[in-house]
């Protein structure tokens, strides 16, 4: 699937609302990338982007990349060490598990919502929203340069 079809398809104001929500009740960041182009290592590029948008800069060192490239039809999600560190990989592959079928049912923005209100779910656990708290970064979905 080309990048810009699977960006059409993307309720960008449902999946923008649903991370507002998300971060409403946690401390921590969540962010969408979708890239373009090939991808043959997607949690290594996850990796490169969550570097390159800035992610390991929050306070808490606790934001959440959702990477996806639909040209390979391949996807990662990846948390920065203070999460990483209060969940452990199984979170992350249980996520993995449960919107990788709604993905490909075609359902992406099902998919992607549901990937935010989950990580969202785990980091107030972890991360309560605390006094003072801001929105550390943007929140409308990235999109890598062709």
């Amino acid at each position: 699937m080309k990048t810009n079809e699977f960006i059409h398809h993307l309720d960008e104001a449902a999946i923008v609302a649903e991370i507002v929500r998300a971060e409403a009740g946690t401390s921590g960041e969540i962010r969408v990338f979708v890239a373009p182009g090939s991808v043959d290592a997607p949690v290594q590029e996850a990796e490169r982007q969550f570097e390159k948008l800035g992610m390991t800069k929050t306070r808490y060192r606790n934001g959440v990349l959702l990477y996806f490239a639909p040209v390979s039809r391949k996807f990662a999600i990846i948390g920065d060490l203070g999460i990483h560190e209060k969940c452990g990989p199984a979170f992350w592959e249980e996520l993995v598990a449960a919107i990788r079928p709604v993905l490909q049912a075609g359902n992406f923005t099902g998919a992607v919502t549901h990937a935010v209100s989950e990580a969202g779910r785990l980091l107030a656990h972890h991360f309560p929203a605390v006094t003072g708290d801001r929105n550390e970064l943007p929140n409308q979905i990235s999109r890598g340069e062709d």
